[in-house]
């Protein structure tokens, strides 16, 4: 998938949203009024001919797979091993000096 250029890119998320949403059997029109948006912008999103952020979200959003946005964008975790191999090494206390 590395290998693929921007147009393809879009080509392929095109076709994986009318897959989505033909195996969901929802039609585009339905889609659209509950998504809140043209059929002409889902058709650019499905056909990879440009669609903005805010159309992907609410057809993600329709469709029910907002997931895939959280999926951009991990939770950071701490991983202790890193936190104790980050670590300074201890050092000795000194003996205190006696007077």
């Amino acid at each position: 998938m590395n290998q693929l250029n921007n147009e393809e890119l879009e080509s392929l998320l095109g076709e994986t949203i009318k897959r989505i949403r033909l195996l969901k059997n929802i039609d585009q029109q339905t889609l659209c009024a509950q998504a809140g948006l043209s059929v002409t912008a889902l058709k650019n999103l499905e056909t990879g001919h440009g669609a903005s952020v805010k159309t992907l979200i609410k057809v993600l959003r329709g469709l029910g797979k907002t997931e895939w946005l959280q999926s951009l964008s991990p939770i950071a975790t701490i991983n202790p091993m890193t936190l104790l191999a980050n670590q300074a090494p201890r050092q000795r206390a000194r003996r205190s000096s006696k007077e």
